[in-house]
């Protein structure tokens, strides 16, 4: 028997069966990835998949301390997968490594493995929280050093680039996601964990739980994204997840993988001719820096991204170019003679040979 439940999304009432639908076909024209969703820890690049750790009792002692502290099940896989890749590294049980094999290991990641310096502090700190917080052994902590790292400024698209970017997704699902990662700014974890019930077509809103720290948030919904999804779900019909991913090939009630999203970018990039490196995060600082250039205060630009501290987002000062532009030439102010009575260096470029 059908029955009548209430929509905020659709404005209105809708009709849906009672029978529960586990899996779904995909979209006409959607392609699925049975090895992305069916495997959310593709083979890494160390070699050990997350799947096949080891739980010794020490490392599930260790889960269990990072369950207590409420850490997110996101970092609790990255460091109890860091702990089992020096456990291989190592051959030996991890209570008797002293400075010199984590040094060792260390150098091994940077030099050998070539990992990129935040891959390493990801290790470091899973080795922190194992020696110093479940062993006890808090002299440890001088022996486990950060990397140094270089600062990065992010990439960030011109809105032309973005439309270009959107217009060339390879589907309406890859479609649905850029849009969303532009017109809102939520991280891909966030976007992963989306559910139908989260927009809110009343108020105009789109509701983020358990963003980053466990902060929820309320993000303001365009018209024309509010349109999009519709069209989207339409086609798609989630129950739960706006964005659901695959089971055998087959759509089901569960979130989609990080590997998907990146690569309905990642695709879409290809196709627009767009040579900058394109990632789900790349919407993210377009969207803060395009609202930067279009008059919104920093502290509104931090609640709306769920940064804990203003000082992660006074970084998009120093990528709109409104900012930039509006900082005077000084060179312009002052008075400079002309070239043509400059002495010319007599140093010349050495003549190459014929």
């Amino acid at each position: 028997m059908p029955s009548t439940q209430r929509s905020r999304w659709r404005g209105g009432r809708c009709v849906c069966t009672r029978r529960a639908v586990s899996h779904r076909r995909p979209l006409a024209g959607s392609r699925t990835h049975p090895s992305s969703d069916d495997n959310p820890f593709p083979q890494s690049k160390l070699g050990v998949t997350r799947k096949e750790l080891s739980m010794t009792p020490l490392i599930e002692r260790m889960r269990e301390e990072l369950v207590r502290r409420n850490f997110s099940p996101m970092t609790i896989g990255s460091y109890l997968h860091a702990v089992e890749v020096f456990q291989q590294y190592l051959g030996k049980p991890l209570e008797e490594a002293g400075p010199d094999d984590i040094r060792h290991h260390q150098v091994h990641l940077l030099e050998d493995r070539k990992l990129a310096k935040g891959t390493v502090v990801i290790h470091i700190s899973a080795l922190r929280f194992l020696y110093v917080r479940v062993l006890k052994r808090r002299e440890m902590k001088e022996d486990l050093p950060y990397p140094k790292c270089r600062k990065r400024w992010p990439v960030v698209l011109s809105r032309e680039e973005v439309g270009q970017l959107i217009n060339s997704a390879q589907n309406l699902f890859h479609r649905a996601m850029l849009m969303t990662l532009y017109g809102t700014g939520v991280r891909r974890s966030e976007l992963r964990r989306l559910r139908v019930g989260n927009i809110d077509s009343q108020r105009m809103m789109l509701r983020v739980e358990h963003g980053k720290g466990g902060i929820d948030r309320d993000i303001p919904l365009s018209p024309q994204l509010l349109e999009m999804l519709r069209e989207y779900w339409r086609g798609m019909r989630s129950k739960a997840y706006l964005f659901p991913g695959t089971v055998n090939g087959w759509r089901a009630d569960k979130p989609i993988t990080p590997k998907v999203i990146w690569e309905a970018g990642h695709e879409a990039a290809l196709k627009a001719g767009i040579r900058q490196r394109v990632s789900p995060h790349t919407l993210r600082h377009c969207y803060a820096t395009h609202l930067l250039e279009e008059g919104a205060d920093l502290r509104t630009i931090q609640v709306l991204l769920g940064h804990a501290d203003l000082s992660h987002t006074t970084v998009y000062l120093h990528l709109s170019q409104k900012h930039l532009q509006a900082a005077p030439n000084l060179l312009e102010r002052i008075q400079v003679s002309g070239t043509d009575r400059v002495k010319r260096s007599r140093k010349l470029h050495k003549p190459e040979p014929a």
